[in-house]
């Protein structure tokens, strides 16, 4: 590249069909598993192509030319950029892979330009790297070698920031912390609020994703935090991610999701063995839930579980700006439907093989979407720290006074 040609080019070969790799482009939940981290696009002459990335960076442009299989074309203007450029993919067949051609021209010169190249540069090297991975595993590098503090997370706004007594109104408030992991190292609590990591602000679970993004397992990095009305600092070592090994065949993954599930049930039965309704109806505290709330919960987890599978498998999902929290009108409505503590947890048990078979039958053609497949498959079988939590915190609900 130089100033005078004011380009840059790229090559990859990747191993699917130029069909495949035009999806790749073209369609915004594929564009999502390997380049951005929102998109929405209109693939044909005119249509937008919005991108954009948790650290806040966006590129809003248009197509320019489509020929399926073939080539793509859009206009990229990104955040703070001095101008509009151009982005040209070719594709190439060759044997059972394709050659995947980008010049990214029109870029300017000057002072201005220089940091928008060099950004570009890096951006288009790795996303290259990133589109090769999740032809040849599935595996999303961005996820693979992002690393993990070792937290799950609950409802923070204004209002619980008041009642916890914490001065920020944003930020990520701890639910549990998961044994022998980084945040449980570093002394995290439950309930402890995280505002700042390696000097990035966080105030959502983007944000979170976005500052411990380019860091690796092993590294430290300092964590802000309020415990209360007192705003702490740590030192945390970062943990590896957990990978779970990932069935290639869909009667693979049935059996190993099975597997899963009856181990939660299992757990479910021994701890509601016994149980008396006002025992499974006792609250810790004025603002916790009670054993029935908490099943009604995972009930709503394991039904909008059912709708990101559908999601995810048609390969037309949608975005959300946040998560909305959890809504207890939506509670008490489904303890109004289930009245007793064994209706609910029989509905949950009905969403557990609900879930079961829905891997059971999904179209053999799915395998084929390798990230997608891979990407739930992870989620699927991943070590359950939801029902974990809900599990240490329907024990005490149920054995307080």
């Amino acid at each position: 590249m130089s100033d005078e040609t004011r380009t840059l080019s790229f090559e990859q070969t990747i191993p699917a069909t130029p069909d495949a790799v035009y999806h790749a482009f073209t369609n915004a939940t594929a564009l999502r598993e390997w380049l951005c981290d929102v998109a929405t696009v209109a693939p044909r002459e005119g249509g937008r192509c919005y991108l954009a990335w948790n650290d806040g960076y966006y590129s809003s442009g248009e197509f320019k030319g489509l020929a399926p299989g073939e080539r793509v074309a859009f206009t990229w203007h990104g955040r703070g950029e001095p101008g509009t450029s151009s982005v040209r993919v070719r594709l190439t067949p060759d044997g059972d892979e394709t050659g995947v051609h980008i010049v990214h021209d029109d870029l300017g010169t000057g002072d201005g330009w220089a940091e928008t190249r060099s950004s570009l540069e890096r951006g288009w090297s790795f996303s290259l790297e990133n589109l090769e991975s999740i032809f040849s595993t599935g595996a999303d590098l961005r996820f693979t070698q992002r690393p993990t503090l070792g937290i799950t997370v609950s409802d923070f706004d204004a209002a619980i920031a008041e009642r916890m007594g914490v001065p920020v109104n944003e930020g990520i408030c701890l639910d549990s912390i998961v044994p022998g992991m980084g945040a449980e190292a570093a002394g995290l609590q439950d309930g402890d609020v995280v505002v700042s990591i390696a000097g990035k602000e966080v105030v959502d679970w983007a944000s979170l994703a976005d500052a411990l993004q380019g860091h690796r397992a092993g590294e430290e990095v300092e964590v802000v935090f309020y415990r209360g009305p007192q705003r702490k600092q740590v030192t945390m070592t970062l943990s590896g991610r957990p990978i779970p090994e990932i069935p290639q065949t869909i009667g693979g993954l049935t059996d190993a999701v099975q597997e899963r599930y009856a181990q939660i049930n299992a757990d479910l039965s021994e701890l509601f063995a016994g149980v008396t309704e006002a025992q499974a109806s006792r609250k810790s505290s004025s603002e916790g839930w009670s054993a029935r709330e908490i099943v009604a919960h995972l009930i709503h987890s394991e039904r909008g579980w059912h709708s990101q599978m559908a999601d995810i498998v048609t390969g037309h999902e949608p975005w959300y700006d946040d998560w909305g929290g959890n809504l207890q009108t939506r509670i008490e409505a489904t303890l109004a439907a289930y009245p007793t503590t064994a209706d609910l947890l029989e509905e949950l048990r009905c969403l557990h093989s609900e879930t079961v078979a829905f891997v059971e039958h999904l179209p053999a053609t799915f395998l084929e979407r390798k990230a997608s497949y891979w990407r739930l498959a992870y989620q699927l079988l991943e070590t359950p720290y939801h029902h974990h939590t809900h599990m240490d915190q329907m024990r005490e609900a149920m054995a307080a006074e």
